[in-house]
């Protein structure tokens, strides 16, 4: 089967990414933001810790976003 690609399917995959990307950060800040004020990171220390979180980020926000694009142009969804 085909994948459909219609403008409609993609601006609905562009808005569940979205969203899906949005309550992640929203989390991802959150843990980010008790460890440093737990650990009292300043400085390079924090942005040092903000690259530990940066990679894992990134990632999970390239799998949200494939997920939503298959979830939406799959023809079993249409």
């Amino acid at each position: 089967m085909q994948r459909i690609k219609t403008f409609k399917t993609l601006t609905r995959a562009v808005a569940a990414a979205s969203f899906l990307a949005v309550q992640a950060i929203i989390c991802i800040g959150t843990v980010y933001w008790a460890v440093a004020a737990t650990l009292r990171t300043e400085g390079t220390a924090a942005l040092a810790l903000a690259a530990i979180f940066a990679i894992p980020s990134a990632y999970l926000l390239m799998v949200v976003t494939r997920m939503a694009y298959e979830a939406e142009t799959d023809p079993a969804n249409q």
